[in-house]
């Protein structure tokens, strides 16, 4: 089983429900949800869908055999409920080659909780192997993030940090600029407005290549209304 602290919108929200339906399932839930009509999505979100709508916080990883995953739980809650709630807006964006939702402008409270995500659950997390160190080097990392891959097990974090929301795999130049048409206008209603960043969320992968699934609900501290980003 490999455990992850996301963000992932409250089930009841509208950016929840356009996700799901972007990606083809409800991660809370687990039930299938039907895509637009959009040429070809089905195929070019089928690795997004497995990980379901989300922001990674802090990355996949095994728990180590000296702790639980109630441990886990109570130390992501207690994480949450020292951290206020904060606004951030998104927009549809690029990154690495796949589109995802991006934020608009830099959000230091949202590095500044992907950090501590990172830092202070780091003792739950069971180091990579060998081969799975390697398999991660592959992707010609920098110096920064070969360093992060060792200390961390994931090579993204801290200042190396983007907070995305993926929405397809990698695509070719004119699949991307169709898909990114197709993107703005299925997430306009919910992005007219900032999004909440008000809880986190631990999600589960219950064994290799199964379909992650939102566990337990971290709230944080306070309401999101008029806090800083």
């Amino acid at each position: 089983m490999r455990y992850a602290i996301y963000f992932a919108p409250p089930p009841d929200s509208l950016l929840h429900a356009l996700g799901s339906r972007w990606l083809g399932r409800d991660a809370w839930t687990g039930q299938a949800v039907d895509q637009p009509n959009v040429l070809g999505i089905g195929r070019m979100t089928m690795e997004p869908c497995r990980y379901g709508f989300h922001g990674t916080l802090k990355a996949p990883f095994p728990l180590r055999d000296d702790k639980t995953p109630e441990e886990l739980a109570q130390a992501v809650a207690s994480l949450g409920s020292s951290e206020a709630c904060f606004n951030i807006r998104l927009k549809v964006g690029v990154i690495g080659g796949f589109l995802a939702l991006v934020p608009s402008g830099p959000s230091p409270a949202l590095s500044g909780l992907a950090a501590r995500c990172v830092r202070e659950l780091d003792g739950f997390r069971l180091p990579p192997t060998e081969e799975e160190l390697n398999r991660r080097r592959a992707a010609r990392l920098t110096p920064t993030q070969d360093q992060h891959l060792t200390r961390w097990g994931y090579p993204y974090v801290l200042d190396e940090f983007r907070f995305h929301m993926t929405l397809t795999e990698r695509l070719d130049p004119p699949e991307e600029s169709r898909l990114a048409v197709a993107a703005d206008a299925h997430f306009a209603p919910a992005l007219a407005e900032p999004i909440a960043i008000a809880g986190l969320t631990l999600f589960v992968e219950a064994a290799p290549g199964a379909p992650f699934l939102a566990a337990n609900y971290a709230p944080l501290s306070a309401s999101a209304a008029g806090a800083a980003a």
